[in-house]
């Protein structure tokens, strides 16, 4: 059987190797994805470390996967060898639970995550359900697609599904991986975009990604900021800080929204005072789906949106994801093949 080249983590916290796989024919309503880019996400921490339940070892890490079909599975439609795809975060769903059967598909109770039900893209091969798949338009280089099945499709939609219109006020938490493409996203959605990190030399980078304001969380009250500039209609939670997430609350706008997208288990510490009194509400926003993907790689070939990435080679992983895992990456690190 032909072989290939995949990074392995042989148990939880264990360094990150390079081995050879056997390359299997992908099963039934699958296809097999000759991987060209595959981004490192900081998720991949909570994969490498065993956060979640049910993982499995050895495990391959990577959920921002792009590339070109290399093999088709039975009863698949829709799709070619050779088709430019991608797949992020969520990696297929059952179409038959009742969030499936409701249209939530991200609640799917049977939903697959690439690298926690089956071995993600740190790869130069991996076999994916085509539930999963969504198109890369050509405009997209392979290592600008990878970044947007995740960190792109989740600011994109995170920002989309609020009630801000055109001309409202958006706070960007964060300008990092996740929080650059916040940025541009909402420039490029017409939005009066203010960007908060940490420290007055981030200011020229924010205003470079499309940032209207920028806010010095370290030495600035961020709520009265947010009230000077008019209040926040949606304050995009990028960062994974609860205590940074609900120092903005006070800077909403009637009924504004906080949405968290910066993973973190701590508990946020907003009362339902504060809630009540401004009608504030503070969701969650989870990815997207396939399609999701679509929209998103459309919306930033019209838009000009794209990551900004540094390409490393796929026998450098366990040097990119250190770089990741340690804050030393340049807003997305790209392994390419």
């Amino acid at each position: 059987m032909p072989t290939h080249k995949a990074v392995h983590v042989a148990s939880a916290g264990a360094a990150l190797t390079l081995v050879d796989v056997e390359t299997a024919s992908p099963p039934r309503e699958h296809v097999r994805i000759a991987v060209k880019a595959s981004g490192v996400c900081g998720t991949d921490h909570a994969f490498v470390n065993g956060v979640f339940p049910g993982m499995s070892w050895p495990l391959t890490p990577g959920h921002e996967i792009a590339g070109t079909i290399a093999e088709i599975g039975d009863d698949v439609l829709d799709f070619a060898i050779g088709d430019r795809v991608e797949v992020g975060w969520f990696g297929g769903n059952c179409n038959r639970c009742v969030p499936c059967r409701r249209g939530y598909f991200m609640q799917c109770e049977r939903l697959q995550v690439p690298s926690w039900h089956y071995p993600g893209g740190y790869a130069e091969s991996v076999t994916v359900p085509a539930t999963a798949l969504a198109r890369i338009p050509d405009e997209l280089s392979f290592a600008e697609a990878a970044p947007l099945g995740c960190a792109g499709v989740t600011t994109f939609n995170g920002l989309r599904k609020t009630r801000a219109k055109a001309g409202d006020l958006v706070a960007i938490l964060g300008i990092g991986g996740l929080g650059h493409l916040g940025v541009q996203f909402s420039r490029a959605m017409g939005f009066e975009t203010v960007a908060i990190a940490r420290g007055a030399a981030r200011a020229d980078a924010a205003r470079e990604l499309g940032a209207h304001h920028y806010i010095d969380s370290s030495d600035t009250d961020v709520a009265a900021a947010l009230k000077a500039l008019g209040g926040a209609a949606v304050v995009l939670g990028t960062a994974a800080s609860s205590e940074a997430m609900a120092a903005t609350v006070g800077g909403l706008g009637p009924e504004g929204e906080v949405v968290t997208i910066g993973v973190t288990t701590e508990n946020l510490p907003v009362s339902p005072a504060q809630l009540i009194d401004g009608g504030f509400s503070v969701t969650g926003h989870p990815s997207g789906t396939s399609r999701d993907v679509e929209e998103t790689m459309h919306f930033a070939v019209l838009t000009g949106v794209r990551p900004v990435i540094e390409e490393v080679p796929l026998a450098q992983a366990a040097q990119a994801y250190e770089a990741m895992d340690t804050g030393k990456a340049h807003y997305r690190m790209v392994l390419t093949v």
